[in-house]
């Protein structure tokens, strides 16, 4: 997908109502308050990890080309850790979604706030291989 794809899916799920209930949809899930998509992930078995690679290296490109161009469009993000988060969740206490499920899979966010809802960016980079997900959340629920 390109960067244009990317703004376009975005604004398609700041347009979108959130459901009732979760559900679950091609590229992500919705619930109360909040929508999740998977832009490009390492879902695949590779044969050759040097496209793995190069294929990681194009993600990494592709996530700061958007977070730029979301920069210019709106303002410069906010950047959260999620660390507390995660470690709320050790400890047993209640996170609510979307941010529980951010804060198992992401280190750290953009943040954008526009018309009421939150935009997250996120980037994980698999520490223990060459493994990504670029995901977007739009919600109107706050951060933890």
């Amino acid at each position: 997908m390109t960067t244009a794809l990317y703004l376009q899916h975005i604004d398609w799920l700041r347009s979108r109502e959130f459901p009732a209930e979760r559900s679950r949809s091609g590229s992500g899930v919705s619930g109360p308050g909040y929508h999740c998509s998977c832009l490009s992930a390492d879902e695949e078995e590779w044969e050759d990890l040097t496209e793995r690679l190069e294929k990681r290296a194009q993600c990494v490109v592709d996530h700061d080309a958007l977070v730029a161009e979301l920069t210019r469009r709106w303002e410069e993000p906010q950047w959260i850790s999620l660390w507390s988060a995660q470690a709320r969740l050790v400890a047993g206490e209640s996170i609510p979604e979307p941010w529980a499920e951010f804060a198992v899979g992401f280190d750290f966010l953009h943040l954008w706030r526009m018309d009421g809802r939150w935009i997250a960016i996120g980037l994980d980079l698999e520490a223990e291989g060459p493994g990504w997900d670029l995901s977007v959340t739009v919600t109107e629920i706050d951060p933890p």
